[in-house]
């Protein structure tokens, strides 16, 4: 029956429809119309809250489930940009202004975790992962130095724009990928024997093998944005299906199957930031397009963390 209203889902393969992917909400839920330039969506369960970045607006935003209410959770913030939890629930942000990862602790304080490679600074962290043995794993693009707009305009030290992984165990920044255009979202599989990267200059998302001494292996294609249908790709998230969605900017939402068919897209009338799953049961997306954080309750849900590793 139709409705007057747009549609959502566009269907590129019957697997979208029958993996799920389309079993939920028909419209988008507008939670809050306001950011400069919405980036960083992450839920938080101990608080029932998600907190964003606005980052030339140079603040984090927090969005209360219980009550919609909308406010101001860091200001400044060091023009952040994407942000997670460590295995303990601590959030960890990458700032692009302040060309540093950091972890906040649970009294509040901040504790930088990463600011240099090899004594030279960072250009401008924007995208972390963490794997259950504790290592933090982080994007390192120059966006936030090409201008004074998303961070402040400077040469950058290193010259590239890298993967890098931060030891558990002593804290120290080493090269994990490099190579990129400029290397943006990253999210493990669900075994964890891979890293995903999206490199939104090369128009790809690539999957490297995780090698057992903290590098990775040279990487493969899984997605390319080449033409009809394409879109610049920014962070990628799993869900518990293995379907692998990104923010793919002017293009809405992109939906992957394991063997990198795409399979659908989500619709959304602004250019897609960021995704992330949230909510009480994992399965409400989170978007930040442009000004806007959208929502939407999906019928499937944000893949598993892999339990600690042993040891």
């Amino acid at each position: 029956m139709a409705t007057g209203r747009p549609a959502l889902y566009e269907v590129l393969d019957d697997r979208f429809r029958t993996e799920k992917c389309t079993a939920g909400d028909l419209q988008l839920e507008t939670l809050h119309v306001g950011s400069r330039w919405a980036e960083g969506p992450l839920y938080i369960p101990a608080w029932r809250q998600l907190i964003w970045s606005d980052i030339p607006n140079d603040r984090m935003l927090r969005w209360d489930e219980a009550t919609g209410a909308v406010s101001v959770f860091r200001s400044p913030a060091g023009y952040s940009n994407g942000n997670t939890l460590d295995r303990e629930g601590r959030l960890i942000t990458c700032e692009q202004g302040n060309r540093r990862v950091t972890r906040t602790e649970h009294d509040g304080s901040v504790t930088v975790l990463a600011d240099r490679y090899r004594g030279k600074r960072l250009n401008s962290p924007n995208d972390a992962a963490v794997k259950s043995d504790g290592s933090i794993w982080f994007s390192d693009p120059d966006f936030g130095i090409t201008s004074d707009y998303e961070g402040h305009r400077t040469d950058s030290e290193i010259g590239a724009n890298n993967i890098y992984r931060i030891d558990p165990d002593t804290g120290e920044v080493r090269l994990a990928a490099d190579g990129f255009g400029a290397p943006n979202g990253l999210v493990f599989s669900l075994d964890e024997s891979e890293l995903y990267v999206s490199d939104t200059r090369a128009g790809q998302i690539r999957a490297f093998e995780v090698r057992t001494d903290g590098t990775l292996s040279d990487g493969k294609v899984f997605a390319e944005n080449n033409g009809a249908g394409g879109g610049r790709f920014d962070n990628i998230r799993f869900d518990d299906r293995g379907h692998l969605w990104t923010a793919a900017m002017d293009d809405g939402v992109h939906c992957y199957a394991p063997d990198g068919t795409l399979l659908g897209r989500i619709l959304v009338p602004n250019t897609v930031s960021n995704i992330r799953f949230g909510g009480p049961k994992k399965n409400r997306l989170f978007i930040t397009a442009n000004d806007t954080l959208y929502s939407l309750v999906m019928g499937v849900k944000e893949a598993p963390r892999r339990s600690v590793e042993a040891v």
